[in-house]
């Protein structure tokens, strides 16, 4: 593995070093969705580049076998960048799980903060002694909804007449 990491190209190389996690550890969010995503195409163009001429190899050589042998470099370049994608996405869900919890906590906060303060009507036993206002649906009213209403009982009353129909 050493020996492959050691031939990679130079900008193939410092990318792979991107991903040691003292060099993760002071990217944000977002630069870790940057270098994860330039990681996954290094890898998908090795672990397509190994299928392709694989596949070509294949045909010249007439077995999978001596295909495979000689597509190592490929299979292990892709493996070396599987890896690395592995770890920069162990470091980004960990990120996103942190950032989360961050979140969480000052939706919570602003929440407490905006809640009213309790009553000051409520007795030892906890009881509310106000009956409270009574709720009234106001969309009962409107046409729309009278309409609805009209057209599911009518509905109904046609599905209930086709069973007695078919009954007698």
């Amino acid at each position: 593995m050493t020996k492959l990491v050691n031939s990679l190209s130079e900008d193939e190389f410092v990318l792979v070093r991107q991903t040691k996690k003292t060099e993760m550890a002071d990217l944000d969010e977002d630069g870790l969705i940057d270098l994860h995503t330039r990681i996954r195409r290094s890898r998908n163009k090795y672990v397509k580049l190994y299928r392709r001429q694989g596949a070509e190899k294949v045909g010249a050589k007439k077995s999978r076998a001596a295909g495979k042998s000689a597509n190592e470099r490929n299979a292990g370049k892709a493996e070396v960048f599987e890896d690395a994608l592995a770890r920069v996405s162990r470091q980004l869900g960990a990120v996103a799980r942190r950032s989360a919890g961050e979140l969480k906590q000052e939706r919570l906060a602003r929440a407490r903060s905006d809640a009213a303060a309790p009553a000051e009507d409520v007795g030892a036993e906890g009881k509310v002694r106000s009956k409270g206002k009574t709720r009234v649906d106001a969309t009962r009213n409107s046409a729309g909804r009278k309409k609805y209403e009209a057209s599911t009982i009518a509905a109904g009353a046609r599905r209930q007449a086709k069973k007695d129909s078919k009954n007698r």
